[in-house]
């Protein structure tokens, strides 16, 4: 079987409240301002290959009176990323000694994941991965599943697609690769195994 994980909140934990929690001194205004300054639609634009650079301009054109905090975004996204999500290089391992082929599919900007991507174990275990900021297509969208099988000849009946993201799972159903909805490492080995 071919086991296709995300990275973001399945393989890494990457939290914006890392960052802004310490900054504001107070998690509803973290809260409020992820909702409503730097979004998570916003992120994903440069998720599928904008410019953090230009981004980061375009926002603050639009919210001058949040200049500073919205620089810190990417200024400082460095901060935002926590440990190796638990027991999951450990799973992989297992799942690897099963004889499984394991890859990689994830939405994150080119710019980002080059900072984090030798640092995580886990990721040296996937023979292959798409990742949303080097092909400019975001996942739920069919193409950027299709492009991973494509890339790696795999037939989406012979795939599972790990995501802790709903709407992301659904997308992979959508073209024929089975989905699990992670939400950690125990229950993923359970369903798994």
């Amino acid at each position: 079987m071919n086991l296709i994980f995300d990275f973001g909140g399945v393989l890494i934990d990457w939290n914006p409240h890392y960052l802004y929690d310490s900054y504001f001194g107070d998690r509803a205004k973290t809260d409020w301002f992820l909702a409503n300054i730097c979004t998570m639609e916003w992120n994903g634009q440069v998720d599928a290959g904008k410019p953090m650079a230009e981004a980061t301009a375009e926002l603050v054109a639009k919210f001058p009176e949040w200049k500073k905090e919205i620089e810190m975004y990417f200024g400082r996204w460095i901060e935002m990323i926590g440990e190796a999500i638990p027991g999951m290089y450990e799973l992989l391992l297992e799942l690897k000694a099963r004889g499984h082929r394991l890859f990689g599919l994830s939405n994150w900007s080119a710019e980002t994941f080059v900072q984090i991507k030798e640092d995580f174990p886990a990721l040296k275990l996937l023979e292959g991965m798409v990742v949303s900021g080097y092909v400019k297509c975001l996942k739920p969208s069919p193409e950027i599943y299709q492009l991973l099988l494509d890339r790696y000849s795999l037939k989406a009946s012979d795939c599972i697609f790990i995501d802790d993201n709903a709407a992301n799972v659904a997308g992979a159903e959508a073209v024929g690769i089975r989905g699990i909805r992670f939400t950690g490492a125990s229950d993923l080995r359970k369903q798994l195994l």
